[in-house]
Formats: structure tokens, C-alpha cells, sequence
């Protein structure tokens, strides 16, 4: 099920630009806090707390003026020992819990009250006293303000007869303790088209506080209103929210210049600069300054591979021309020889012999050159292997082979030697085109010294014979150079060996010294 949807997804999705992409995800972002506060009710429950909040104040202003207008009353409920017991002197007045829309139970609307209750009369001549700030706080806050006795009998306010005393919050209040709860608005009727998306509309906050004479409880104070719709906090929020949006917004564009500057443009840039490089016409510019720097990055590599295309290219252009410059001669041999086969069928049996054998040596010089010419590209084509090998040994044995009454080779060893990451045939094949280097220039006696460093193994190569011209020196390890060419050189072999010991991250080089010295450096496992 999980694949079908990926590949439906997939088949579907639309092309967009990075730029796209990114504002979208910042614009998403940034609309998360406007969502939660409509969706997730966190700007109704702010407007819920904030009715709360103002009934408690109101609750607590009365409740303190009730207790100074209250006349000498009869004892009445006791405050529960553990309302305030922390020592807060305004715990007995706050509720008992926080208000949220979305864990706090919803009640019915009010019921009806009792009609057979009887009122307290120190309560009724509180209520003469208490009546006209009831009234002039109600016109100023436009909520329902109902003054209790003790029992929860009605004294005073929106209703004149009666008892609450059944309710959960008064019941609540009567032990001394202030409590909220949500009721149902049964006279709500809707007025916005999208109100029912608002929990809130149709719900009034009910707040009943106690009112403490001494250390008894004397009265209730049922304090309720309902809360600002949510539409209509928008609205009377409008100038705040729009400031919001265009700040945000703002911000957001701001961002997406510094996102288009930091990533975007400078990966246009580089895949327009690669797009050159492929064609020929060009080259990876420098990062730039404001670009990221995993972009910087990217830019450094490219113009790395770039490089190295280029010499990869330069080099198989220089290595086709002298393919084709080291074949050219023995095959127009052989051609020539063919030819005056043909045309003299009478030719005397010595010079057919001559020709004969001159087209031998010219097809053996293909066979070698082509022979060569695949172990350079097995060489070029040689990955880094794990192969650990006993340098020492493997140099001693070729030794032993190549040494003879008038070529003699010493081996020593400065330090200890350990396993190298070389594989024991390609060190044998570059040993022995080294050594048959050697011998080929008229070397009687060739010294191989090795030794280890921190970081890479190190053997040293050095012979007696002519040497190398220090002019061709630089051109030694190049296909198809050669001065033993009339002797069957083919100019491969140190390239051969220069590519199998780069292979393996090593280096193989001749020093600048009188002898003819040949250094190679292969890295030291860690």
C-alpha cells in the first residue's frame, strides 16, 4: 500500500524550482503559529482565560467589598483547613484549575433554581448595601453578577428567588474555595458564517467566589459572561494580526534573498559553469563569498574534477598521438617488406630471408607494444586493495633472482619493516622493471635501501650505470619514451610502474642526484 502511494506520488508530482521549494516550506512554517491559533484553539483558549481572568477580578473586588458591607452574621461554613494551607493569601480566590477548550468538560446550561429556599437575613441586609456596586459593575462589564447566602439561596442579582446550591462550582465556593467551570449558552444564536469553526461561541464562563467573614464563609458571589467570539478577536485584534502577517512576510522575503544568495543562485551558477566544462567552452568559477559553505564545497570539488577531466583528456589526446606515432613505423616495415615481396616474386633467397626477417622483428615490436599497451590499462585500471605484504621478504627474493657474478645488488634496511598495503605482485613487477633498467644501462651494482617513516614506507633504488640525462628526467615516466629504443625499449614499463604504485596511493619518482636514484612511497596502513 505505502509503495503504491510513493509511485502514485512520484507519477504526480509536480517540477518546482528550489527557490519554490524553499519559500514554501518558510511560508508553511510560518503559518503554523496562525493555524494552531485557529485550529488547535490556542487563540480561544487565550480569550477564554482572558474572561476568566476578568471575572476573578471582579470576583475578588466584590467578594472584598461584601466582606466590609457584611453585617454581624451567625457563624457560617467553616473554610476548609486545606484551601490557602501554603500560606498564599490569595489561594482561597483563584480557581482551582486553568481553563483549556480542548481538556475542559463542557456543562449543561444552568438549570433552573429551586423556588423553596430561604434566605439568609444577614445576607438580605448585605444585599441592600451590595446592590448598586452589583448593578454599576454590571453595566460596565456586562456580566451576570448573582449574590449567595451561605445555604446558596438566591439574595440578589440577575435572579431574585431560588438556590444554587446544587451547582458543582458553588458547592465548591461554599467550602471556600473559588472554582470555574464551562456551561452551555442556551440563548447563543450564531452570527458569523464560519462560527462554527469557534468551540468557545456558544459557552459561558461561570465563576463562583466565597465570601469570607473571619475564617467562615458567609456568602457566594456567581459571577458569569461569555467570552469574545473568535471572529469578533480577530477583528478587534485586525491591526495587530496584519502588522503580524506583514512582518512575517517580510521576513520570510528576507530570508528567501539570503536562502537565493546562500544556495540557490550559486547552484545555478555552478551548473551553468558545468554545463560549459562539458561542452569545452569553459571553466568552474570561484564560490561565491555569500554562498554556503557546503557550497563552497561543492564548488572546490567540481573544480577539482574539472582539472582533472582536463588532464585526463590532455593525456589520452598525448597517448593516442603517440600510439599511433609507435605503431606507424614497424607497420609501414612490415607494409615495405610485403610489398617488395610482391613486386620482386624472383628476389634472391638472401635478401628474401633479410626482408623477412626485418618483418619478423617489426610484428614482435607490435606484439610487445600491444602486450605492453594492456598492462598499462590494467594499471590505469588497478583499485586500492587491503593486500598486506611482507615488503622486505618480497624485496630480498627479487633480489636473490636478479643478483648475478656482474650485476650485484645489496639490500639493506634502516629501521624494522612491517607489512606494507602493497600487493606482492606489483611490487615485483615495478622491482623488476627498475632492475631491468638498470642493467640495460650498464649498471654493475645497484643498492636498494629501505626504510619507514611515520606515515609511509620508503624504498630507495639507486644504480652506477650512465644514468638519465637530466633533460629527460622529466619526461621518463611518460608512455612511450624511451632512449633504448634501437635496444627493443618500448617506453612503457615505467609508466606501467608509475600507475600500479599510484593505484595503491603511492608515488614512485627519480630523485635529482648524480646516481641514478629511484624513490618510491607507498602510505602506511593506520
Amino acid at each position: 500500500m505505502i509503495g503504491r502511494v510513493k509511485d502514485w506520488a512520484k507519477r504526480h508530482w509536480p517540477r518546482m524550482r528550489l527557490r519554490t521549494i524553499l519559500f514554501a516550506t518558510l511560508f508553511l512554517v510560518a503559518a503554523l503559529p496562525g493555524f494552531g491559533a485557529v485550529f488547535l484553539r490556542v487563540y480561544e483558549n487565550t480569550l477564554v482565560r482572558q474572561t476568566e481572568a476578568e471575572l476573578v477580578a471582579q470576583g475578588a473586588a466584590l467578594s472584598a467589598t461584601a466582606t466590609a458591607l457584611w453585617p454581624a452574621a451567625p457563624p457560617g461554613r467553616s473554610v476548609r483547613s486545606d484551601v490557602g494551607a501554603d500560606g498564599d493569601p490569595y489561594g482561597a480566590q483563584m480557581p482551582s484549575s486553568g481553563i483549556d477548550l480542548s481538556t475542559t468538560p463542557i456543562r449543561a446550561e444552568r438549570p433552573p433554581v429551586a423556588t423553596d429556599a430561604r434566605r439568609s437575613p444577614d445576607a438580605v441586609a448585605a444585599a441592600v448595601r451590595l446592590s448598586p456596586i452589583m448593578d454599576a459593575t454590571r453595566s460596565t462589564t456586562l456580566a451576570s453578577i448573582i449574590l449567595l447566602d451561605r445555604n446558596g439561596s438566591i439574595v440578589a442579582g440577575d435572579a431574585t428567588t431560588g438556590s444554587y446550591a446544587a451547582l458543582p462550582e458553588v458547592a465548591a465556593a461554599l467550602t471556600g474555595r473559588a472554582s470555574t467551570v464551562l456551561r452551555r449558552n442556551g440563548a447563543y444564536r450564531a452570527t458569523y458564517r464560519f462560527e462554527w469553526l469557534s468551540r468557545a461561541a456558544a459557552i459561558r464562563v461561570h465563576y463562583a467566589c466565597p465570601i469570607i467573614v473571619g475564617d467562615r464563609v458567609v456568602g457566594v458571589l456567581l459571577l458569569s459572561r461569555s467570552a469574545r467570539a473568535l471572529f469578533r478577536g480577530l477583528y478587534e485584534d485586525r491591526g495587530k494580526i496584519a502588522l503580524g502577517i506583514a512582518a512575517i512576510f517580510g521576513l520570510l522575503v528576507v530570508l528567501s534573498g539570503v536562502i537565493s544568495r546562500g544556495v540557490t543562485r550559486p547552484i545555478e551558477q555552478l551548473g551553468a559553469a558545468t554545463r560549459a566544462v562539458a561542452s569545452g567552452r569553459g571553466h568552474v568559477p570561484d564560490p561565491p563569498p555569500t554562498a554556503a559553505i557546503e557550497i563552497q564545497g561543492l564548488y572546490a570539488d567540481f573544480a577539482v574534477m574539472a582539472a582533472a577531466i582536463e588532464r585526463r583528456s590532455r593525456y589520452l589526446r598525448d597517448f593516442a598521438h603517440a600510439v599511433s606515432h609507435e605503431f606507424k613505423t614497424p607497420l609501414a616495415g612490415i607494409r615495405g617488406a610485403v610489398e617488395l615481396l610482391q613486386d620482386h616474386p624472383d628476389m634472391a633467397a638472401e635478401d628474401r630471408r633479410r626482408f623477412l626477417a626485418n618483418a619478423d622483428a617489426d610484428a614482435r615490436r607490435l606484439a610487445l607494444l600491444v602486450t605492453r599497451l594492456l598492462d598499462l590499462a590494467r594499471a590505469d585500471m588497478v583499485e586500492p586493495g587491503e593486500d598486506m605484504t611482507d615488503a622486505a621478504q618480497v624485496i630480498v627474493r627479487v633480489a636473490d633472482s636478479w643478483r648475478t657474478a656482474d650485476f650485484m645488488i645489496d639490500v639493506a634496511c634502516l629501521t624494522e619493516i612491517p607489512c606494507v598495503n602493497l600487493p606482492a605482485a606489483t611490487l615485483e613487477a615495478v622491482l623488476a622493471t627498475l632492475l631491468e633498467n638498470s642493467r640495460q644501462s650498464g649498471a654493475q651494482s645497484v643498492a636498494i635501501t629501505m626504510s619507514v617513516t611515520a606515515d609511509h614506507f620508503e624504498l630507495l633504488l639507486a644504480d652506477d650505470g650512465a644514468g638519465v640525462p637530466r633533460a629527460d628526467r622529466e619526461r621518463l615516466f611518460e608512455p612511450f619514451f624511451t632512449t633504448k629504443r634501437d635496444q627493443g625499449g618500448t617506453g612503457l614499463g615505467l609508466a606501467i610502474s608509475r600507475s600500479l604504485i599510484e593505484a595503491q596511493r603511492g608515488s614512485i619518482a627519480i630523485l635529482d642526484s648524480d646516481m641514478t636514484t629511484f624513490a618510491i612511497h607507498v602510505p602506511r596502513p593506520y
